[in-house]
Order: C-alpha cells, then structure tokens, then sequence
C-alpha cells in the first residue's frame, strides 16, 4: 500500500523520487537523493546549493549573465555562464526527456517540430505557473520565421517528460534551470541567448547529415557555432536574405528587412574563419566514409538515461519521476524507438533488450 500512497502524494504536494546518478562526459546528473519539489512558490526556489558551490569553483556568481544550447540529436541542455575572465564557460549539462518531431526547424504551427535556430528569452518569457511545472518561452517564431511565414507559439523549455514542440527536461532540472536563468536575469541581464541545433556542429555529424533538405540551414546556424565556441561569447546575429547572418555590419548599417539585401559585413575574426574552413575540409574528407545514419525518427527523442528507464520501468513510473503531477510521457513508443542506432528495432515498454 505504501507506494500507492507515495503515489497519490506526488499527484497532489510535488514528487519524491530517486534520480538515478550517471556521470558522463559533460553531462551530469543529480545524484541518487531524495528530494521535493513544493508546486507553491516553485518560481522562487533557489538555485541548489551543490550548483552554486559549482559556480564558485568555476569564477561564476548567480547574479552573472547566461546563455542556453540545445541539442535535439543528442537530447542535451547546456547552461553557460560568463565567468570571471569575462568569458562563458559551461556550467552544466542537463539530459533532456523529450522533444518531438524530427531533425529541422519548425515551420507551422501542429507540426511538433521543436524550433532551431537563435532566440532571445527576457524574464516576461519566465512563466512561474506553467502546467508543465516551470517555463520559459524561446520567442518563436523569432522576426526572420515570421517574414518566412512560418506560424506557432508557445514553445518552451519546461519540466515533465511530454512534447509538442516543447523542449521537456524534468520537473527536477526545470526547476534548476529555472533557477539560473531567473537569477541572471534579475542580476542585470536584460535577456539571455537560447540557441537550438539539430546537433553538435562537428564534422562528422555534418558529413552524416550532408544529403538533408536542411543542410544549407544548418550550415547558416553553424556560423554562429562556430563564433561562440571560438570566442566564448554570445553572437551578435541578424537577418537578412532570409537568412542568419553573423558579426558586425559595416559601418553600423544592420539590416533591417529579414529578406531584404544583406550589407557588407566586417571580415570574420581570423580563429572563427580558420575554424569554419578547417571543420569543411574535414567534413568533405569524411564523405566518402561516413554512412548515413539512418535515423528513423518516428517522433522526436529523448536522452538515453530516460530511455533505459522508460524501458526498464514503463511510461507510468516515468512519468511519475519527471513530474510532480505525473503528467504522461508523451507518445513514449516513439522514445523508445531509439533513432540513432541503424536498424534497431523499438522496445515496447516496460520491456529490456537483451545484450
């Protein structure tokens, strides 16, 4: 009877659960602890302490500015803080539960495509009551979607296991996130960059996506990949030709038109460009020996820490441990059809794959 009123509990005061605790390379996750997150006040509650002491030891302080990537193929949330040389560094690495569709930006609204692409988020954007535990809204469609057509709202960063559109973390790291970003913000920060990819911009993910309809978008996003990873600071970025353009226009003249002529632009810095031509002469060399992955999305991903759960104990506990009113994993079939491995068959749920 016990875990039945566990259950009932969770519904109704917040959720107790034991995150499973997993260390890879950049990712981190929270250790096997118990905690609960309360539904009132939860727009207030602080950052953790264990990630502040994080910040310490990196340079950072909570009040210092932000920025936020997104990974679809990878299913991964960075955090990025300047730090004190006056530079981002990442501060943390949070796996994401779900987000739907397939590699490729949103185009209109009911299409469940998550967005790519650069936004800007300020704290009107913060939603402390969202259904989904906590928010914030990436500002799609952003001023060159819209001169594009493209058509949608309300899509998000927030908690539970559950996508349409939405990039879905957890309640738990939500929380964190939130916590962040709403602490940035209110240090002075006017709005922080979200910057959403297909996947990480390397040449051997580019070269396995080579012959996708969207490769010449992707490349426009990978500019201004290429910026931050260099430089380590936010790209400034504007629109023009309908498309992202980079860097500082000549003698001041931003475009004002999102299809309109593109002005001349001032030279790329040098580690930029270098980088850029070096990661093209590596994705060409890698053409004639990198297969296609084959992905078979059937309806977006999920990280593989809740994959492995969501296979080993069902949609129901999932949904149970990634939401304080146990809002339901959204087509969870479709998250277990693991996209980035040729041929594998789904597992139903509930059920384990034999090694």
């Amino acid at each position: 009877m016990l875990p039945m009123i566990r259950k009932k509990r969770r519904a109704t005061r917040g959720f107790r659960f034991s995150v499973i605790g997993i260390l890879m390379a950049g990712l981190v996750l929270t250790g096997c602890v118990t905690s609960t997150l309360e539904l009132d006040g939860r727009g207030d509650v602080p950052i953790p302490q264990k990630t502040v002491a994080k910040m310490r030891d990196m340079g950072m302080r909570p009040a210092d500015p932000v920025l936020v990537r997104i990974f679809k193929q990878e299913s991964e949330l960075e955090v990025w803080k300047r730090d004190s040389t006056g530079k981002y560094a990442l501060m943390k690495t949070y796996p994401m539960c779900r987000w739907s569709g397939v590699l490729g930006p949103k185009k209109f609204e009911g299409d469940r495509q998550a967005p790519e692409g650069f936004y800007t988020v300020n704290s009107g954007r913060l939603n402390p009551r969202s259904q989904y535990y906590l928010s914030f809204d990436l500002g799609y469609p952003n001023r060159l979607e819209r001169a594009k057509g493209y058509t949608g709202s309300a899509l998000m960063v927030h908690g539970a296991c559950s996508s349409s559109g939405c990039f879905a973390i957890s309640d738990e790291y939500v929380a964190e996130v939130y916590a962040v970003v709403r602490e940035a913000l209110k240090g002075g920060q006017q709005d922080f960059q979200v910057q959403s990819y297909p996947f990480r911009m390397t040449p051997e993910n580019l070269a396995a996506h080579k012959d996708n309809p969207n490769f010449d978008f992707w490349m426009d996003l990978k500019a201004g990949y290429d910026r931050f990873e260099v430089l380590r600071q936010p790209p400034r970025f504007q629109f023009c030709e309908g498309r992202y353009r980079f860097g500082e226009p000549l003698n001041g003249n931003s475009p004002t038109d999102p299809l309109g002529q593109c002005p001349a632009f001032e030279p790329e810095v040098q580690q930029v460009a270098e980088k850029s031509t070096g990661d093209i002469e590596k994705m060409k060399s890698l053409l004639n020996d990198v297969q296609s992955p084959g992905l078979a999305y059937s309806d977006g991903g999920m990280n593989p820490v809740f994959r492995k759960i969501l296979a080993k104990k069902g949609p129901q506990y999932l949904s149970e441990i990634t939401s304080s009113t146990a809002v339901p994993v959204s087509r969870p079939q479709a998250a277990l059809a693991d996209p980035f491995v040729a041929r594998r068959q789904p597992l139903k749920a509930g059920a384990t794959r034999e090694q």
